[in-house]
């Protein structure tokens, strides 16, 4: 599958980081989102920022501007 940044991951989807981007927030290291680590979209607010995601049996809520930064490979639904 190709690269696409994780703000395009599609609802229920997961996917596998590739990569983090230059400028992206280094507390990403801190809330396990590392390359290798899978990550499954789980909501996003009503207002369409930001998104939750589950990573390392755990949920986070990214801002879109830092979900560009991150480089994923796309891996399935989850449904």
């Amino acid at each position: 599958m190709k690269l696409f940044p994780l703000s395009e991951l599609k609802p229920y989807a997961f996917a596998r980081v590739e990569r983090i981007e230059d400028g992206a927030p280094p507390r990403l290291d801190g809330l396990g989102i590392t390359p290798g680590a899978e990550l499954v979209w789980l909501f996003t607010a009503p207002g369409g920022d930001p998104t939750a995601y589950s990573v390392r049996g755990t949920v986070v809520a990214l801002r879109r501007s830092d979900a560009e930064r991150i480089i994923v490979r796309g891996c399935g639904e989850w449904v």
